[in-house]
């Protein structure tokens, strides 16, 4: 779904790769209540912040959590968007409201059917080669 897709700018035409690298809560890094998903697009790190409150907020609508795969198809919907309708002017941060978490979650619950039928999360080794050393 929106863990590795290909999308095309608004207004480049040019088409883009968006591919999922990480989750990270957001306190450990830069001391704010969320948790960042980053992608990857061709090339360039791009972060979606997401507030913590959006987990809340979920848990009390539904009685259903966030899941790490569950976050990282939302920021992915959330980023196709804005590159399609010409949001994304190339920043490295975007911040999503709790509003706009809950409307993407609700968009690819619908598109997927449920949890368990979203994609398993398995960075991209070219991607995340810096992270841990090969043995």
């Amino acid at each position: 779904m929106y863990e590795d897709f290909r999308v095309t700018d608004r207004w480049t035409g040019e088409e883009l790769r968006c591919r999922w690298t990480a989750n990270v809560v957001a306190i450990a890094t830069r001391h704010a209540d969320a948790v960042d998903v980053r992608y990857d697009v061709n090339g360039r790190p791009v972060w979606i912040a997401m507030p913590c409150m959006a987990w809340v907020e979920q848990k009390k609508r539904t009685g259903h959590v966030i899941t790490d795969a569950l976050a990282a198809q939302i920021a992915g919907h959330y980023l196709k968007q804005a590159i399609e309708t010409g949001y994304d002017n190339g920043r490295e941060m975007y911040t999503m409201t709790v509003d706009e978490v809950l409307q993407h979650l609700d968009t690819v619950l619908h598109e997927a059917g449920h949890t368990s039928k979203l994609p398993t999360l398995v960075p991209d080794p070219e991607l995340v080669a810096d992270s841990q050393p090969n043995p």
